[in-house]
């Protein structure tokens, strides 16, 4: 398993999966954003509250490889780290993981800083860019 800031586990259940069994691509995508979510509010960066102040954060590009399936119950864990950090955006590079440490899937996910009243780019705040630039 790589070298990275956070990881969070999850269980595959069987409404992520195909008839087949096995998880269906899109849920990674829910996987990564779980994980991202979670690395937030660890850091004490809770979005409920920086939305009541205009501040979103959106995805605007995901390139994203499946190396191996993933099954239904099997525990899985999600490895996240910043890659880039910008005035208004950041990468994510995320990998998946199951039991044995094979790599499942892995993306690169652009968010980009938005005002959701507004739908327009700003800048991610000071108190933001402090917390994500200590864990980068």
């Amino acid at each position: 398993m790589q070298r990275n800031n956070f990881s969070w586990p999850v269980r595959v259940y069987y409404e992520d999966t195909d008839a087949g069994g096995i998880v269906y691509y899109a849920n990674y995508l829910k996987y990564f954003e779980r994980a991202r979510t979670e690395w937030l509010r660890a850091l004490g960066v809770e979005q409920d509250i920086w939305l009541r102040q205009h501040v979103a954060f959106v995805v605007t590009d995901v390139q994203m490889q499946n190396k191996r399936p993933a099954k239904f119950n099997e525990q899985l864990t999600v490895c996240s780290e910043i890659s880039s950090l910008k005035r208004a955006s950041l990468i994510f590079k995320q990998e998946i993981y199951n039991a044995p440490q094979q790599l499942i899937c892995s993306a690169e996910i652009k968010v980009a800083c938005v005002d959701p009243v507004q739908l327009k780019a700003r800048s991610i705040p000071a108190e933001i860019i402090e917390v994500l630039t200590r864990v980068r």
